[in-house]
């Protein structure tokens, strides 16, 4: 069987299908580590899940590595590939807040800083990264650290649902009562399971925390070590 052209994945996906001979092919192949310089085959910015099914239905059908870019913030460069398929999710980047529910759904592309402005005009949040442009995604799926960690938990302990498009290109969604063990694998599991195109999280009502580093008088260490 033929495998498929760039063409025919740009007459199936709605948002951005950028291929080396475009003239955003530079820009759309950046990641956040200015010392990864790969270069893909195509970088897709999908707007919706459909456009990520035909994205690593593509993949999948050319034989070609798929790498996941979410908020773009990770050090390694894991979102991009040389000589594969990018799925750039940041087009993707809404979030819903369920105030009644005390819930947020947000898209795969968003940031903590997305999620905790949409969370907080109704005084409410969940456990986000220190750092307002680190990814919703990378940071949930890799457990998740931030300021509210000790009160409520890591991120992926506040992960209530995640719709996810796994490798043969099906669409599920995923919780602890459906698809279980994805569910399991997905918080914390250490990757490679598919791509979340949303995550659906706890909220508790918190508006605003105050945080940031402390400083103590050398000699006075004795009474701050015997305080805390």
């Amino acid at each position: 069987m033929a495998r498929p052209t760039i063409d025919q994945l740009r007459e199936q996906v709605r948002g951005d299908v950028i291929a080396p001979d475009d003239g955003a092919y530079e820009e759309a192949r950046k990641v956040y580590n200015g010392m990864i310089d790969k270069r893909p085959a195509v970088v897709v910015r999908p707007v919706n899940a459909g456009d990520v099914i035909a994205t690593v239905n593509f993949a999948r059908e050319s034989g070609i590595d798929l790498a996941i870019r979410g908020g773009s913030h990770g050090v390694p460069g894991f979102g991009t590939s040389d000589g594969g398929v990018v799925v750039d999710l940041s087009r993707m980047k809404g979030v819903r807040v369920d105030p009644a529910r005390r819930t947020a759904r947000a898209e795969g592309g968003a940031t903590w800083g997305d999620l905790n402005a949409a969370t907080h005009a109704f005084g409410l949040a969940t456990t986000g990264g220190i750092i307002s442009t680190t990814g919703v995604g990378g940071l949930t799926l890799g457990g998740g650290i931030g300021y509210l960690a000790r009160g409520l938990g890591l991120s992926c302990d506040n992960l209530i649902s995640a719709d996810v498009v796994t490798a043969d290109g099906r669409f599920l969604v995923s919780t602890e009562n459906v698809n279980a063990d994805l569910f399991w694998a997905l918080r914390g599991g250490g990757g490679n399971f598919g791509v979340v195109t949303s995550f659906e999280f706890k909220l508790e009502p918190i508006k605003d925390i105050y945080g940031g580093p402390m400083f103590f008088e050398l000699e006075n260490a004795g009474d701050v070590i015997l305080f805390y």
